[in-house]
This record gives C-alpha cells, structure tokens and sequence, in this order.
C-alpha cells in the first residue's frame, strides 16, 4: 500500500482527553476516531490489525474444536425473561422498542440467544458435546467509558457456549477453551496470566480471567513469579484431547502459580512470601463454566444414553478482540510510539523512500515495493514527498515491526537500510539480502 493513497490521518499532538498510552497512540497514530462517548470508528490501519487479532482467535478456537456461526446484534427481550435475566442484567443493557412496540435490547452477551438456539436443534445425547462461538460486536453502557477501546460502550467479542451431557464433559470443555486461551494470547506475544475471578451476572461457580501485566490496568494483580518465565508456552504439548492429563494440566497450573487481584486476598497466602509479584493488570478474556443456570431456566432438555431427560451443561468463553488492540499496544510502546509483534502488525515493513524527488531512488524504491509485494511482504510504503525526519516519526509512531531504508547514498553504494523497530538495531544489506531477510 502506497502511503500517499493511504487514509492514515496521524497526528503530533496528544489528545487531551486522552489517559492512558494506548488511547493516546491509537488516536496519533490514526488507528481509530471517536463518534461518540465509548464508542469508535476502526480507520483502516486499526482495522487490520483487529483483523489480524480476531484471524488468530478464529484460528485457536478451531483447533479446540468450537464450530463458528454468526448472531445478530438486536436480542428479543423475551429471551433474557426466559432465563430470568432481564430485569437483573442493569443499567449497562441498551434496551429500546422497535415500531411495533416489541422491547429488544443491543445484546451485552449471548448465553439466552445461543441456548435458544441449540435447543431447538438438539434433542438427545449424540448431539453433545458442541462448543459454538462466533465473533460480533457487543453493547454495554458503561456509566463512564474511559481508556479508549479498552473500556468502550461498543466492543468487538469472541464469545463461546459449550454444551455437554454432565458435570465432567463440561469441565472438559472448559479446560480445553483454557489451554486454547493460553495459545492464543501466546500467539500475539503476550503472557496472560489466568486468575480466579467472580462470575457476576453470567452466574456459575467456576471462572477464570485472563490478565496481562501493564502499568495502566484496571486493578492490582498479585502473581506467582514463575509467570514471569511465560508459563503459557506449556500448553503446547498438553493433549487436549486426553481429560485427565488435561485437568492435571490446569489444576496444577492455577494451583502452583496461583494469581488473584486485590479483592481476592486470600491468596496472597497461596504464593509464597518471595515467589509473590504484584503488578497492575489488564483482563483480555473470561470463561466460565455455569452448569444448567441457563438450559434449565429456558427449558432446554436432552435425552441421555438411559432415557431420562437432563439439562445440558454449559460453558461460556470471552476474548475482547478490540480490547486486545489497547492492550498489545500497553504492553508494547515506547516514547516514539507503538511497537506491534509481526503476528498481528498491520504491515510486516514500512518501505521509506528518503528521496521521493530522486528519480533513481524513486525508480528503485518503486521495484523493491514491487518485489515485496510478490514476496507476500505486507508493505506499506512511503511514497510521500516529505522530509526524512517526518518520514521515520510516521514509522516509529506506527510501529510496523520493520523499516526498509532507501535513499541516494546507499542506493549508490547498492544498499538499503533494515531497521527492527522493537529494538531500534539497524543494519546495512544488499537489496537481495534484505528481500530474503523480510520474506524468509
């Protein structure tokens, strides 16, 4: 993509409403813009990359098994005063009535409409288990959105339901999702820490948040050092498929390195005295597991292998994907910008042109676009007649994994300059060299 065909309105100054570093970088960098209080238009820089966030979350919950599908936006309140969640769920629920006077609200979540759904389909045993999840945008009305796109109105989720015909299949499948949520935050280059947490109005006894370590989170966060070392790579060589080593999995995990915030002190006394780390944090994801709350308020049955009639057990499973975009950004920036791992950057390398007035660097710069292009190399390349200085601010502002420095000196001498934005390490390379080195 030719920067001066880019829409990518960027801007030196900060916000002054802005808090925190992500809300302040997504603005600057013209990665979104707000429309209204807590709620954002994604700009294309900031739309690839929550694509490339939800393309991995999509990605992981194949592999645990979860079968997509797509729920509307607009739920029936009929639905929430089957499981009798309407009244409860709070003011944070947008409710409004359509021409015809029927109430609907803007769907916070979708436990009602995904049982709803199943138990019109399934009807006895061999239709269990099912893990189904789709990836929409959700609405909360939050009496004070703040920090941006991590605590907006309007928010893009991942939400799972699993279905299974006892107590032990469910907390399989919650494990599985478990395992898979360590994968996934791996895969983007983040430790996520998983703590007990409340359940809250999803109801259930058994609930995990998934935390990352960042100066800006929303509460204090007391862990076990070994998290430190990243304990979620681990999960690779778990057989998800085996329960028992699966549960030993998770059980040993959450209970060697046992984390809690500030409302849960007990385990404080659960990490020992050195081994305690305490850290703000930010929530990426939350599973819970919840029984029949849900299948038996809304009448949902299945005949099992002896006949009878059960109540199904359920699961549910969150990633906030366009929170994920504030918080990759808190825990990867520096003072000249953002700093994106390579999995979900919006381009792999920011292509300068030093001289776009040089016919020749011009010329060559225009080939190396090319060449990349063929490479399969997402470049973004700055085309623009402006100034070096300008040009590398962009760049660093951005945070695009690697920059590709050509101008009349180098060219001259028959090298580009190849720049790791995480590090700031420059090297020089002969143009060929550099094209191996960005496509390997």
């Amino acid at each position: 993509m030719r920067l001066s065909r880019y829409f990518m309105p960027v801007t030196r100054e900060t916000p002054a409403d802005a808090q925190v570093a992500s809300h302040k970088l997504m603005l600057r960098a013209g990665l979104v813009r707000q429309t209204a209080a807590g709620i954002y238009a994604w700009l294309p820089l900031g739309l690839r990359v929550l694509k490339k966030i939800e393309a991995i979350v999509r990605e992981e919950q194949d592999k645990a098994g979860a079968v997509e599908l797509l729920m509307p936006t607009i739920q029936s309140a009929d639905l929430w005063r089957q499981s009798k969640r309407y009244d409860a769920y709070g003011p944070e629920m947008l409710r409004l009535k359509d021409r015809h006077d029927r109430e609907m609200l803007y769907g916070p979540t979708n436990e009602e409409m995904i049982t709803a759904l199943f138990r019109d389909a399934a009807k006895s045993y061999r239709d269990l288990p099912r893990t189904l999840y789709h990836i929409q945008w959700k609405f909360r009305d939050e009496v004070r959105p703040r920090f941006g796109v991590m605590r907006g109105r309007e928010f893009l989720m991942k939400d799972a339901y699993s279905f299974d015909l006892d107590e032990d299949g469910a907390r399989h499948s919650y494990n599985r999702m478990f395992i898979a949520y360590l994968r996934t935050f791996a895969r983007m280059g983040l430790t996520a820490i998983p703590m007990q947490a409340d359940t809250g109005p999803i109801g259930g006894d058994l609930s995990h948040e998934f935390i990352i370590l960042a100066s800006s989170g929303e509460s204090d966060v007391f862990y076990h050092k070994a998290w430190e070392a990243d304990r979620s790579a681990e999960a690779e060589g778990v057989d998800a498929d085996d329960p028992a080593a699966l549960q030993a999995f998770v059980g040993g995990l959450t209970a060697d390195y046992a984390a809690t915030d500030e409302k849960r002190d007990p385990a404080r006394e659960a990490a020992a005295g050195a081994d305690l780390r305490q850290s703000r944090g930010i929530e990426v994801g939350h599973i819970f597991y919840f029984g029949t709350k849900y299948s038996a308020s809304m009448g949902f049955t299945v005949q099992a292998g002896d006949g009878t009639q059960v109540h199904p057990e359920m699961g549910s499973y969150g990633i906030g994907v366009s929170r994920l975009v504030g918080a990759l950004i808190e825990a990867r920036h520096d003072e000249a910008g953002i700093a994106w791992p390579e999995s979900v950057a919006p381009f792999q390398v920011g292509l300068v042109n030093m001289r776009a007035d040089d016919p020749a660097c011009a010329g060559a710069a225009d080939d190396l676009y090319r060449r990349l292009g063929q490479a399969g190399v997402e470049t973004l390349y700055d085309d623009r007649d402006e100034r070096g200085g300008a040009k590398f601010a962009t760049m660093d502002l951005i945070g695009l994994p690697w920059q590709l420095i050509l101008g009349p000196k180098g060219l001259g001498r028959g090298v580009v300059e190849l720049k790791r934005r995480a590090t700031g390490e420059r090297e020089e390379l002969s143009i060929e060299s550099a094209l191996a080195r960005l496509a390997g």
